[in-house]
C-alpha cells in the first residue's frame, strides 16, 4: 500500500503541474502518513542530510562557472576557433555547431546552459545563411545535449552521489559516447545540409590567421584541459575542479576577455543561484524519496518482476531502455537519477553491466529527455532563442532524435565505447 501511495500521489503531484521537488517530497510525506513507520521528521532529516556531501557541491559550482563561461566571451571564442576549420564544408554552420556544443560542453557541464550560450550565436547567423528554422533550432537543442555527457557533467555528478560510483571513472567513461554523438550529428548535418544544397561560407583562411584566432581563444581552448587534467592528473578531486573552473571562468571573462562587468555578473549570480536552488530542493526531497524506496524494498520487488520475465540480457536491457525514454519525456534529469537510478543499478547488474557502464546509459536516455516533449527543456531553451512557437522546434527533431537513439543503442549494446578509458586507466 504505500508504495502504491507513493507513486500515485507522485504522479497525481506532477500531473497537477506541481513543482518536481515540491511533488517528491509531498508524495514522500504521503507515503509516511500512509505507512505510519515513520515519523514527519524523516523528511525534514532527508533535506538536509541529502545534500550534505562533498562531492554535491560540485554541482552549484559547475552551474555557476557554466555561467560565467556562457557571459564571460568562452562561446565566442571558441565559435571562431571551430568556424576557421569547418566553416568552409558542405552544412559548415551546422558542424560548426555541433562542435563548439562539444567544446563548451567540456567546460560546462550543463544541456541548456549549453544550448543557451551556442544557440545565442550561432542560430542568428545559421538563419541568415539559409538554413531551414526548424533544422537549425531542433540542432542547437540536440546538439547541447552533448553538454551532460562530456565531461565534466552534472548528472554524472548526481548519479555518482546516488550510487556511490566514482565520480572520476564516469567522467572518464563519457568521453567517446560525447564524441560519437557529436560525431554522428556532425555526419548527419552534413547529408541533410548536402540534400538542402546548404554550403559552406567558402572562406579560407592563411596558417598565419588561423593561428591568430587560435591564439586569441587560447585561455578558452587550456579550460578543459586545466579542468580534466587537473582530476585525472590527480591534483583534484572533482568537486575541487569545479571550485577552479568558477575562479577561472571569472577571470576570464573579467581580466582576459573583459565582457563581464558588474551588471553582468549579478545577472549571472542571481541565475546561477536559481538553478541552483531549484537543483538542491529536489536532491533533498529525492534523498528522502529514495530512502522510502529503500525501506519498503521496492528496488527488490521491481528487480524480481522484470527477471521472472525475462533473464535475456538484450530484452532486459531495451526494456531499461524504453522506461528511461518514458521517464525522461514527463521527469527532469536530476529527479529521475535520484529515483531510478537505486531501482534500476540492480537489474543492471544482474545483467552483467557495471555501475559505471550503466551510469552512461543512464546519462544518455535522459539526455534524449532534454528533447521529448512535454518536459524537453532544451526544446524550450531553443524556441526562446529563435522567438517561435515550441511547435516549431519540435517539428524538425524528429530525425536527430533517431540519430540520438541509434547512438544510444551503440552505447548499450557495446561496453567498450563507455568502458573503454576507464578500463585503459585501470591498468
Amino acid at each position: 500500500m504505500v508504495s502504491a501511495v507513493l507513486f500515485i500521489s507522485l504522479f497525481m503531484f506532477l500531473i497537477l503541474n506541481v513543482p518536481v521537488g515540491i511533488s517528491i517530497g509531498m508524495a514522500s510525506v504521503a507515503a509516511i502518513l500512509a505507512g505510519g513507520r515513520l515519523s514527519l521528521g524523516f523528511v525534514a532529516q532527508a533535506l538536509v542530510t541529502g545534500t550534505d556531501s562533498f562531492p554535491i557541491m560540485a554541482i552549484p559550482l559547475f552551474i555557476l562557472a557554466g555561467e560565467l563561461m556562457g557571459e564571460g566571451g568562452v562561446s565566442k571564442r571558441l565559435l571562431n576557433v571551430c568556424n576557421i576549420f569547418f566553416g568552409r564544408f558542405t552544412g559548415g554552420l551546422a558542424i560548426v555547431t555541433v562542435t563548439v556544443c562539444m567544446f563548451f560542453a567540456a567546460v560546462s557541464g550543463s544541456g541548456p546552459a549549453t544550448v543557451a550560450a551556442v544557440g545565442s550565436m550561432v542560430v542568428p547567423t545559421m538563419l541568415e545563411k539559409g538554413y531551414g528554422k526548424k533544422f537549425t533550432l531542433a540542432l542547437i537543442a540536440t546538439a547541447g545535449s552533448i553538454g551532460v555527457i562530456i565531461p565534466p557533467s552534472i548528472p554524472m555528478v548526481i548519479y555518482g552521489v546516488s550510487t556511490g560510483t566514482s565520480i572520476s571513472t564516469l567522467f572518464l567513461a563519457g568521453f567517446f559516447p560525447g564524441l560519437l554523438i557529436g560525431g554522428a550529428l556532425i555526419l548527419w548535418c552534413y547529408l541533410y545540409s548536402r540534400k538542402k544544397g546548404w554550403k559552406g561560407d567558402g572562406e579560407t583562411y592563411s596558417w598565419g590567421q588561423r593561428a591568430r584566432i587560435v591564439w586569441e581563444a587560447k585561455w578558452a581552448l587550456i579550460n578543459p584541459v586545466i579542468i580534466l587534467g587537473g582530476i585525472y592528473g590527480g591534483f583534484f578531486t572533482p568537486t575541487e575542479a569545479a571550485a577552479v573552473a568558477v575562479v577561472y571562468a571569472f577571470i576570464c571573462g573579467v581580466f582576459i576577455h573583459r565582457e563581464l562587468n558588474l551588471k553582468k555578473l549579478i545577472a549571472v549570480i542571481g541565475s546561477a543561484c536559481s538553478t541552483t536552488g531549484t537543483t538542491l530542493v529536489i536532491l533533498g526531497c529525492a534523498a528522502a524519496f529514495t530512502k522510502i524506496l529503500t525501506i519498503e524494498m521496492i528496488p527488490v520487488m521491481v528487480t524480481n518482476a522484470i527477471m521472472s520475465l525475462t533473464d535475456n540480457t538484450v530484452i532486459i536491457l531495451l526494456l531499461i531502455n524504453v522506461l528511461l525514454l518514458i521517464v525522461g519525456c514527463i521527469m527532469d534529469t536530476t529527479p529521475a537519477i535520484m529515483v531510478l537510478a537505486p531501482i534500476l543499478l540492480p537489474i543492471a547488474k544482474f545483467a552483467g553491466l557495471s555501475p559505471v557502464h550503466f551510469g552512461l546509459i543512464m546519462v544518455v536516455n535522459l539526455a534524449i529527455g532534454f528533447l521529448t516533449p512535454p518536459l524537453g527543456i532544451n526544446l524550450f531553451v531553443a524556441s526562446r532563442i529563435g522567438k517561435v512557437p515550441l511547435e516549431t522546434v519540435t517539428g524538425g527533431i524528429i530525425p536527430f532524435l533517431l540519430v540520438m537513439i541509434f547512438c544510444l543503442l551503440l552505447v548499450t549494446y557495446i561496453p567498450q565505447i563507455s568502458m573503454g578509458l576507464p578500463n585503459l586507466f585501470a591498468r
